[in-house]
């Protein structure tokens, strides 16, 4: 069972992962990174590892794929909100360019 986040932790947490934005608001609120690649293939290489880790973790995010970028938006419905497993999912996608 995950716990949502405080504001005060949901600001520290989010300092630690580079390039990562809150989006939306109250029950949606989210973390989100938009992903850049050089052609389609790439991206959907990407989102395949995307969806390794969300399989692993358990924790699944909204990905909008186009033709040379995907946004990975992660968000834990159970507690209409952020979780830490929302940040440490994203730090693991964040591994996957490195």
């Amino acid at each position: 069972m995950h716990k949502a986040l405080t504001a005060t932790q949901i600001i520290a947490s989010l300092a630690k992962i580079e390039g990562w934005r809150l989006s939306g608001d109250g029950s949606d609120v989210a973390i989100e990174k938009t992903f850049g690649f050089a052609d389609y293939y790439q991206t959907l290489a990407f989102v395949n590892a995307v969806a390794f880790i969300a399989h692993a973790c358990n924790h699944h995010p909204e990905l909008t794929v186009e033709f040379r970028q995907c946004r990975v938006r992660w968000h834990t419905h159970e507690v209409a909100g952020l979780s830490l497993a929302d940040f440490e999912c994203a730090s693991r996608t964040d591994t996957l360019l490195a």
